[in-house]
């Protein structure tokens, strides 16, 4: 089965290669003087140190693995191929919530870079969804599992 293509931005990629360089050069040896040391304590049957070491240990091996896969996979997005006028990954969106006359703005990233908390929306998501390919003045109504929500766009800048 092909591998799913990653849309990161030039910053999402650059945020996971400092990821995996922390992870890989820091957390590691971290991780095995924990480890060494937890041992020097005898007994690892009932080790607690040791068992959390060893957790962390397999976290960060998953993740390490993980982001090696996102990055072997990744494509960077190149915002020069959307057209200023329409919605795209890579593009900041105002828009304007038509039930509570508030604006809220979102820049569209691929699945993996996006951080709502940060207001960086995957454009899977049901809301950058609706958005991808929609011009300025485009009213859209998305089915969230709160409700539907409407937004005119208001602005789009790249």
């Amino acid at each position: 089965m092909p591998e799913k293509e990653v849309l990161l931005t030039g910053d999402g990629i650059k945020r996971l290669e400092d990821e995996l360089h922390l992870l890989k050069s820091v957390k590691r040896r971290e991780i095995a003087d924990r480890i060494r040391t937890a041992i020097d304590f005898g007994d690892i049957s009932e080790n607690s140190e040791y068992e959390e070491a060893k957790n962390e240990q397999a976290f960060v091996e998953g993740r390490i693995i993980t982001l090696e896969k996102m990055l072997r996979h990744a494509r960077i997005i190149d915002t020069s191929e959307v057209p200023p006028d329409t919605v795209g990954v890579g593009s900041t969106v105002l828009l304007k919530d038509q039930d509570t006359g508030e604006d809220i703005e979102y820049t569209i990233v691929g699945s993996a870079e996006a951080d709502p908390a940060d207001y960086k929306i995957s454009n899977e998501s049901p809301v950058g969804n609706a958005l991808v390919g929609k011009k300025v003045g485009t009213v859209v109504v998305v089915k969230v599992p709160a409700g539907t929500l409407k937004y005119q766009i208001a602005d789009i800048r790249i």
